[in-house]
């Protein structure tokens, strides 16, 4: 089959899960109180916030306990999209402050401009905020990478091991379903985009990750279109 569209996994696939883990993470745990009592008032914040206690089941909780939720879910790394929008607008501090840049691995930065070049339409699906995306590809380790891809996919499109959240990419990005190939670490996502017909390439970088049924690449330059 021909692959017209890459849609790639962030953590573990293009980019060190330990420097989601070991600075991201840490970097909101930190920085999320003060920022949540400066900016509960803003009305996107407001808004977030408003999701959180939905999510928690706590339509009452006062900001002090919403921060208390909200940093136990990121020490838990809890899929919950409305801490994936309010880190998004944390970690956007810390790259436009220099603290730090987004680690995309050397061999994945290549082959997405090879890719790109060859006019391969990319995108991205992630657990993360389309805004943390955009801030991890815009200030990487290489530069801005953001005119490499072609559009951003988040949780709001649906969880990452439902079949249908990759049916709804696939008619978002128009063309078959088999004309996508999906990259990532996980092979429950896989299976679920498998399910939708994409075809599936699963990164193994960690001897340690558990492996599915699908093709096998160690980096992205062993990934065959």
């Amino acid at each position: 089959m021909t692959v017209h569209a890459v849609l790639t996994d962030i953590e573990g696939t293009t980019t060190a899960i330990s420097f989601v883990h070991q600075v991201l993470f840490p970097y909101a745990s930190t920085m999320l109180p003060d920022f949540v009592r400066q900016h509960c008032r803003d009305e996107e914040i407001a808004r977030i916030l408003e999701d959180a206690r939905r999510a928690a089941n706590e339509p009452d909780a006062s900001i002090d306990r919403l921060i208390e939720t909200l940093r136990t879910w990121i020490a838990e790394d809890r899929k919950v999209t409305a801490l994936k929008a309010l880190q998004g607008h944390i970690w956007r501090h810390g790259y436009e402050n220099g603290d730090f840049t987004g680690h995309v691995y050397e061999d994945a930065v290549v082959q997405l401009r090879r890719w790109h070049a060859d006019g391969v339409s990319i995108y991205v699906y992630s657990s993360g905020s389309v805004a943390s995306q955009k801030l991890l590809f815009g200030h990487s380790d290489a530069g801005d990478l953001t005119p490499l891809f072609d559009g951003y996919f988040d949780t709001r499109i649906g969880h990452k091991r439902d079949p249908d959240s990759y049916r709804t990419i696939a008619s978002e990005i128009g063309g078959a379903a088999n004309d996508i190939l999906f990259l990532s670490d996980v092979a429950q996502e896989l299976d679920a985009a498998a399910a939708a017909e994409m075809q599936t390439v699963q990164l193994v970088r960690d001897e340690q990750i558990e492996r599915g049924s699908h093709r096998i690449a160690r980096e992205f330059g062993e990934v065959e279109l």
